[in-house]
This record gives C-alpha cells, sequence and structure tokens, in this order.
C-alpha cells in the first residue's frame, strides 16, 4: 500500500508541474486554456475554475493542457443551421444553442446567414419562420456553446494559440519541461538541506572480512587524511593510488574518534570486473561523507540536476545509435516496479528517484518527436526560419500520427515491463 500511495504522488506531482507549467505560461499570454488534464482515458474527477476544466483522467500515461485553437474544434457553424440564442444583461449573446433547442424555452431561435467567432463576434440571421429581416447579434467573448448539454466556451482568435507570437507559443511549449527540472532543483536542494551535502572526505564504510585492511586494522568510520605523508584531497585520489600500488606498503594517516592513527597496508593485486586490467585493492567500501551547508546546498541542487541531465542525456544518444536495446526503456509498469524497490530503501531515496524522473521527464519531452512538446517546438523553429507557419491540419496529421506512434511505444514498453516482472 505504501508503494501504491508513493508511485501515485510521485506520478500526481511529476505531471502536475509540467502541466502547470504549460498552464501558467499559456493564461500569461492571454490563451485560452480548455482543460488541464492529469492521466489519459475516462475522467474519474473534474471541476471548473477559471474558465479551465480541471480533470483526473483513468490512465496514468501522461497529461495535457488543452488550449484553444490548438485543439480540434468540434463545433462549426454553418449557413441553414437553426440555433437558439440565450442573452446576458448587456443584450449580448452568451449561450448558444446547437441542439436539443426544446430544453431551453426562452432561447431566441435564429436561422444561421454567416457567422464570425473569430474577429468581429457576430452572428447574422433570420427569426425561425421568418426571412423579410436579416438581424445581427453581437456575441460576447466568453459565450459558450451548448452542445448535447455541455458548454464549450468560444475562442476569439486573439486566445487562440496561433494568434500568439513565436516567442509567447514557443515559451508555452517549453514550460513544461523547464518545471520538472525547477523540481528537480528544488527536490535535490531539500534533500541537501535534510541530510548535508556530500563532501570528497574519504570515510570508510564497510570492511571486508579477511581483507588488507582488516589486516592492518583499519575499521569502518575512520577517515583517511593521508597517504604517503601526502594530503588526500578526494575519494577518486584516494581509490586511484591504492589502485595503482598493488603489492606494496603504503603508509596510511587516519583519524579515529578525533585521534589519527598510522598504519600500513599492502592492496591485494585483483583483476577488474571488465577483465582488462589488474588493480590493487584493500577490500573497503567508501562511506558518503556530508556537511551542512547552507549555499553549498543550492550549489548541490543545480550540480545534481546538472549531472543527472548528462547521464541521461548520454543513455538516450546511446538508445537512438542502437548502443542501448529498447528493452532497456520502462512505462509506468517498470517505473512502478523499481518505485516499490526504491520506497523500501527511505524516503530521501524516494525524493532522489523523484527527481531524476523529473529530469527525465523534461528530457524526453523535449526530444523533436510528433505530439511532444519538442516536436510542436520544432515546427514553431520551422516556422521562425521560414517566416510563416504550416498548414495547420499538415502540423496536426503529423502530431495525431505521432501520437498514435508512442501509444504503440509504450504498449511495447509496458509489455516488456510485464515479461520481466513475470517472466
Amino acid at each position: 500500500m505504501n508503494t501504491v500511495i508513493a508511485f501515485i504522488l510521485m506520478f500526481g506531482l511529476l505531471v502536475s508541474v509540467h502541466e502547470w507549467g504549460h498552464l501558467i505560461f499559456a493564461k500569461r499570454a492571454g490563451m485560452l486554456a480548455r482543460e488541464f488534464a492529469i492521466g489519459f482515458g475516462p475522467k474519474i474527477f473534474s471541476f471548473t475554475k477559471n474558465e479551465t476544466l480541471y480533470t483526473i483522467r483513468l490512465l496514468p500515461i501522461g497529461g495535457y493542457v488543452r488550449v484553444a485553437g490548438d485543439d480540434p474544434e468540434i463545433i462549426e457553424l454553418k449557413p441553414g443551421h437553426h440555433i437558439g440564442l440565450e442573452f446576458n444583461q448587456d443584450g449580448k449573446v452568451d449561450k448558444i444553442i446547437v441542439n436539443n433547442k426544446d430544453k431551453h424555452p426562452n432561447a431566441h431561435l435564429i436561422e444561421v446567414e454567416s457567422v464570425d467567432l473569430d474577429h468581429e463576434l457576430i452572428i447574422d440571421g433570420y427569426d425561425i419562420g421568418d426571412e423579410s429581416e436579416r438581424k445581427r447579434f453581437s456575441v460576447d467573448r466568453k459565450a459558450f456553446f451548448i452542445m448535447d448539454e455541455r458548454e464549450t466556451q468560444i475562442a476569439p482568435y486573439d486566445r487562440q494559440f496561433a494568434s500568439k507570437t513565436v516567442g509567447q507559443r514557443a515559451m508555452q511549449l517549453f514550460a513544461g519541461p523547464m518545471m520538472n527540472f525547477i523540481l528537480a532543483i528544488v527536490i535535490f536542494i531539500i534533500i541537501g538541506l535534510v541530510q548535508g551535502v556530500p563532501n570528497d572526505q574519504t570515510f570508510i564504510g564497510e570492511v571486508q572480512p579477511n581483507s588488507p585492511a582488516e589486516a592492518a586494522g583499519i575499521q569502518s568510520g575512520d577517515e583517511i587524511i593521508q597517504i604517503e605523508g601526502s594530503s588526500i584531497s578526494s575519494r577518486e585520489e584516494f581509490i586511484s593510488i591504492i589502485e595503482k600500488s598493488a603489492n606494496k606498503e603504503i603508509d596510511l594517516v587516519l583519524k579515529r574518534a578525533e585521534q589519527t592513527e598510522e598504519l600500513t597496508v599492502i592492496p591485494k593485486e585483483v583483476e577488474r570486473e571488465d577483465a582488462k586490467a589488474k588493480v590493487g585493492q584493500i577490500g573497503v567500501g567508501l562511506a558518503p561523507g556530508f556537511e551542512k551547508s547552507f549555499l553549498g546546498t543550492f550549489k548541490y541542487g543545480f550540480m545534481q540536476t546538472y549531472h543527472t541531465t548528462k547521464l541521461i542525456l548520454t543513455n538516450l544518444f546511446m538508445l537512438v545509435t542502437g548502443q542501448l536495446s529498447i528493452d532497456m526503456l520502462s512505462g509506468p509498469v517498470g517505473i512502478y516496479d523499481v518505485t516499490d524497490k526504491v520506497v523500501q530503501t527511505g524516503f530521501m531515496n524516494f525524493l532522489m528517484w523523484t527527481a531524476m524522473l523529473s529530469i527525465n521527464l523534461g528530457i524526453i519531452n523535449l526530444v523533436p518527436l510528433p505530439a511532444l512538446d519538442g516536436g510542436r517546438l520544432l515546427f514553431v523553429a520551422i516556422e521562425t526560419v521560414r517566416g510563416k507557419p504550416i498548414d495547420p491540419q499538415k502540423e496536426g496529421l503529423v502530431h495525431v500520427i505521432g501520437f498514435a506512434l508512442l501509444m504503440l511505444l509504450m504498449i511495447v514498453v509496458t509489455w516488456n515491463d510485464i515479461q520481466r516482472l513475470f517472466l
């Protein structure tokens, strides 16, 4: 049960922060954000606030922010349509009843001649059964279509995605991944504040039985401060000297319980795991050292995000170039399985895992593939270069095909996850 709760909270946090970035910058640019969704598929829960429908959906495979003009509009009024109009206190149309007009006895019924809900916000038409007088009706900027008793707010052109500048559109698309990187930085800072910032002090962790270290009297918790009379500046330096000193006596100075001790150890020659060389080992594991540093904590947050980003990009490059198999990818099932293992190791490791997934989500969404943020940013970049936008229908078709392929990939990855778990 702990894993289920942890997974739900983690998934909700990662997707909510990502989509919140899209939502905030859409609203800042004056776009009409129709829906803020966590998950896909059937709605489990929904409410409306400030023109936006907030929904939680059944399938935990992502989320989206649906912006006016950026989604397929399903309501289009054409000449000859019979519709009902309801008016606000200013005499402007605030409800356009498309069907089921008998449920709106107070609606003014007309036959449509022409409509402009993008720029002029007018409807021209005739009263039903009386074509002697053409009438013009002004439409409120926040009027609603009523179809099947469901409301859909109209979107004047200046509130649609396509009406905004290249910079505003690019920022709205980039904001989601950006928020994932910011979330990772914040989580790493929290980890640093709670447990301290890792340092390069060489503390001994586990001492293996019957090892050169045990024979020399080295104990868990000792801090190595000198080798052969020289101070140790980093853990990497300590490991390098040991590996180069197989079968040689090494004089150590270590700190134990605030006192210094001098010991001599002889690293044993062993073959490295990659079988490419033989190196010296003394049979110890190094324990991470931590220190409390307020400024260092913020540096740690940014540096951990940088190093994790670099690692994920390296693995992504290896995947694209065929150096890693697609079997290395994991979907929701695989992530849940790893989350189960991580939760059992402690809350700090769970926070670390959440930060890594947040970075991964940000990077994957920036990959220039159709239907992803990166793919849509690519179209904005192409528009910038050619000086005019690509045909929206063609771009929409590309994204639909891309989304279908992504769903197919998700199915394959999920099947691989299930096989790893049960086969």
